[in-house]
């Protein structure tokens, strides 16, 4: 649930600009998650347990 402030949820009082900027910061956020992501399975291959680091 929203925080209510009266009558209205908090986020009905924000302003377009600062919607906007919450957007923008979630998608970078999420791309950065991705490209974590992508680098830490890049060289697996699909169906097959990673194998164990030589060392």
């Amino acid at each position: 649930m929203t925080k209510r402030i009266g009558n209205k949820d908090q986020a009905q009082l924000r302003s377009k600009e600062e919607k906007l900027a919450n957007k923008r910061d979630n998608i970078a956020r999420e791309s950065v998650k991705r490209a974590v992501a992508a680098s830490k399975y890049h060289n697996q291959v699909k169906k097959q347990a990673p194998k164990p680091a030589a060392g």
